[in-house]
């Protein structure tokens, strides 16, 4: 979609993209296409792509919540920003932590928040499972996303020991997600999660399958997890 039709689109749902919003979209774009020449972003540079599989894609979390007031979210292997950064665009007031471990990666995301002047934004570099593990840190956010990052079995134990009671865990999913929220019941229960919905919609324009799995947390995490870095992935609960 255009930036105008992205406008139009975000009217839909609700909300209404004043000229400094529009304007941090736009250099959102030119900056991920220029820092994508000497690293590995993203695969998707087309100017309609982005601002359809990236910029509407994050934003489509508002048909399930509502991020207004101070509310905070974190962001688990947040990539090149994504949902966290287009959310924090059109929800100033959000508090917005992002986790990745790769350097290069924080350091565009430096870059981004610097020059598109998004305050309260916290970036840190490292492993979600030791960030996890932090006791200033567990069960202090009221949202946490993870978009495309890993099996929901796996994403479930990086994500939900950060989540708040009663708070909630957003995993963004591009292909069918029956077969990975079958196996990921058993780790969503044991870390204190409560399976809610599994929102299905269709992008504009694209017409792509997108799965929205809402999962609430009802019970505090276990101490034990999220176990040691790498050791999700290996064996997954």
């Amino acid at each position: 979609m255009t930036p105008e039709q992205f406008q139009q689109e975000v009217l839909d749902l609700g909300f209404s993209l004043n000229q400094k919003q529009r304007e941090q979209f736009e250099r959102y774009y030119e900056l991920l296409v220029e820092w994508n020449k000497k690293m590995n972003l993203t695969a998707i540079t087309e100017k309609e792509e982005v601002y359809t599989k990236h910029f509407f894609d994050s934003l489509t979390l508002v048909k399930v919540s509502s991020f207004t007031g101070k509310a905070s979210l974190c962001d688990v292997g947040a990539g090149a920003g994504f949902p966290s950064l287009p959310l924090k665009i059109l929800f100033p007031e959000l508090q917005v932590t992002i986790i990745d471990s790769l350097k290069k990666r924080i350091t565009f995301l430096e870059t981004l928040v610097s020059d598109l002047g998004l305050e309260n934004v916290t970036l840190w570099h490292g492993r979600a499972e030791d960030f996890g593990q932090d006791k200033n840190k567990r069960a202090t956010y009221d949202f946490v996303t993870a978009r495309a990052v890993a099996r929901l079995n796996v994403l479930a134990e990086l994500c939900m020991p950060l989540v708040k009671k009663e708070g909630f865990f957003y995993a963004l999913k591009a292909a069918k997600s029956e077969e990975e929220l079958g196996e990921a019941r058993h780790a969503i229960g044991l870390l204190g999660g409560k399976f809610i919905e599994d929102k299905v919609f269709t992008l504009p324009e694209s017409e792509d399958e997108r799965h929205l799995l809402i999962i609430q947390k009802k019970k505090e995490t276990p101490n034990k997890y999220p176990r040691k870095a790498g050791l999700p992935n290996k064996k997954p609960l």
